[in-house]
């Protein structure tokens, strides 16, 4: 019998398992149905960082005493001084990829291979428990766990506009498959990259590199007004505290989403840093009197409708595309399609046999307390906790990698009844609501 079980470990399951770790008499296991810790493999494109500083690892934000702090990875590593001379915060996705492996290997409550089949609530006398059936992969086996409590950590999954679903496949994918498809798009004659985010802005830039050498025509099309940068003032960057996280979840549901839409160079926009490095090779390309590449960079454009194309010796797609602004049509043959169109919460199938007993908000979404726990129509004191689903609840931090210790710190705190890891309550210098 546990006290929780976690289904999926990604960083803020990984995290919690972490930080649990430290609190001996909370029995916890944490299930992944991949071999072992695997975090956005296909877009370790060279030279990316995370786009939050290396204080953003599992623990450090709770207890920076830790043996799994990024800081003790290093040192394991002998690479401490190297990190200290190179002054720098954001750390590369492939090191920080492999500073969770680390973490996930020394961690018992962590199991790879698993998959969460299914989960269903049973009596038990007057208290009731979760009963987790689990596949083990690679082997006949199936297992069954109890638990008090669970902790969903499923992750996003890629967000595929549903006109375009039936094209996916080599030549149509979305950025989290680019490094699968990255060979075939280096022998195509064009290749058009659709989104406005980082993830876009990484992949475009990686295409740039490349093209001279191997020649396609490279076209980047976003909806949004402009290339525009991440907001990454000081100022800025505070409403990824646990401060704006209570004021936010304070605000009224149905102000709630008119807030968030005025906020996306919040958190999905694209790092000056990327927007420089990309125009200073578009700038290179030209050097020297070199011709100009093929390159076309389009704001203000949806692609309306991608229909297969045969012609020109080899078949592609058309793509037939708005300009909003001017409110003009036009249509664009590529080989290539790469949709860079975000990510959506996924919400497991395994949770369906609980479906009578969720509680939803008015648009059909998870209704979710503030101590992010989901609300259920049954007494006791079983929970479902809800890691990185709760954007409609409680703002832009939800995906946050800085946000995710606290947030950890809180289930704990309600695993527990005690403040194993205690909170500041103010953590930001300016004010976000008004006291009354």
């Amino acid at each position: 019998m546990l006290d929780v079980l976690g289904v999926g470990i990604g960083p803020f399951n990984l995290g919690l398992a972490a930080l649990l770790d430290r609190v001996p008499e909370t029995k916890a296991v944490f299930l992944e149905r991949k071999a072992q810790f695997d975090w956005h493999s296909g877009m370790m494109i060279e030279g990316t960082t995370l786009q939050v500083p290396f204080f953003a690892d599992l623990v450090t934000m709770a207890d920076p005493t830790h043996p799994l702090s990024f800081l003790n990875y290093l040192h394991e590593h002998g690479r401490l001084y190297h990190f200290y001379f190179r002054e720098k915060f954001h750390i590369s996705r492939r090191e920080y990829n492999h500073y969770c492996r680390w973490a996930a290997e020394r961690l018992a409550s962590c199991r790879f291979g698993c998959e969460v089949t299914g989960i269903r609530l049973e009596e038990a006398g007057s208290d009731a428990r979760f009963v987790v059936e689990v596949r083990e992969l690679g082997t006949p086996r199936m297992l069954s766990y109890l638990a008090s409590n669970l902790v969903i950590g499923v992750g996003s999954r890629p967000q595929m506009p549903a006109r375009f679903r039936s094209l996916c496949g080599p030549h149509v994918f979305h950025s989290a498959d680019y490094l699968t498809h990255r060979e075939r798009c280096l022998q195509a004659r064009s290749i058009t990259v659709v989104g406005s985010g980082q993830s876009a802005a990484e992949i475009t830039l990686d295409l740039l590199s490349g093209q001279q050498e191997y020649g396609y025509r490279l076209d980047w099309f976003t909806r949004s007004a402009g290339f525009f940068p991440m907001e990454y003032s000081k100022l800025g960057l505070e409403h990824f505290s646990p401060d704006y996280t209570r004021y936010f979840y304070g605000l009224a549901p149905e102000r709630k989403d008119a807030v968030r839409a005025g906020q996306s160079l919040l958190y999905k926009g694209i790092s000056a840093r990327t927007i420089a490095d990309i125009y200073d090779a578009l700038y290179d390309a030209g050097a020297g009197g070199e011709e100009s590449p093929r390159v076309r960079l389009m704001a203000s454009t949806e692609v309306e409708q991608l229909l297969p194309f045969s012609g020109r010796g080899s078949d592609g797609y058309r793509l037939v595309c708005r300009q909003l602004q001017q409110d003009i049509s036009f249509e664009h043959v590529s080989d290539v399609v790469i949709l860079a169109t975000g990510y959506e919460h996924a919400e497991p199938a395994c949770l369906s046999p609980l479906e009578p007993y969720i509680c939803r908000d008015a648009k059909g979404r998870y209704d979710i307390s503030e101590n992010y726990a989901l609300k259920l129509r049954i007494g006791g004191g079983n929970r479902i906790f809800i890691q990185n689903g709760e954007l409609h609840t409680h703002g832009v931090g939800a995906p946050d990698l800085g946000l995710g210790a606290y947030r950890n710190s809180l289930i704990i705190e309600q695993l527990t009844g005690r403040a194993v890891y205690p909170r500041r309550e103010r953590n930001v210098f300016q004010q976000f609501g008004a006291n009354v």
